[in-house]
């Protein structure tokens, strides 16, 4: 989703990949129809961070929910900080309560990976 989501909306500056530790090939359904919800059409499947392990980043923003998972550690180029998100995949109740979830984490991504970002730029730039 941060992936879909920076690219759409800060692809001008910003180029986002987005990996896993036990990706499963595919995007969740209720992922691609929470961004479609904002206009963002998102096309692709969930990768392994083994994908990227010979990549130089700039910065590295992992989006795990460290209460629920263990966050993979980066040993390539680039700072690593943390902005927790629940996993939406793995929310309960009826459909609209998991749709709902799906919604708070992408408007949590929405407006604080941007920000985080533009933090970053700034820092880096004084």
């Amino acid at each position: 989703m941060s992936e879909a989501i920076i690219n759409a909306s800060l692809g001008d500056t910003w180029q986002a990949y987005s990996a896993g530790t036990e990706p499963s090939g595919m995007i969740h359904p209720k992922t691609l129809q929470v961004l479609k919800e904002i206009g963002i059409y998102h096309t692709g499947y969930s990768k392994s961070i083994d994908e990227y392990k010979d990549f130089d980043f700039d910065l590295v923003v992992t989006v795990c929910d460290d209460a629920a998972e263990t966050c993979p550690v980066w040993l390539g180029r680039g700072r690593r900080v943390h902005s927790g998100f629940p996993d939406p995949a793995k929310a309960t109740g009826s459909e609209e309560e998991v749709l709902d979830v799906f919604r708070q984490v992408r408007d949590g991504i929405l407006t604080h990976i941007p920000a985080l970002l533009a933090q970053w730029e700034k820092a880096t730039n004084d």
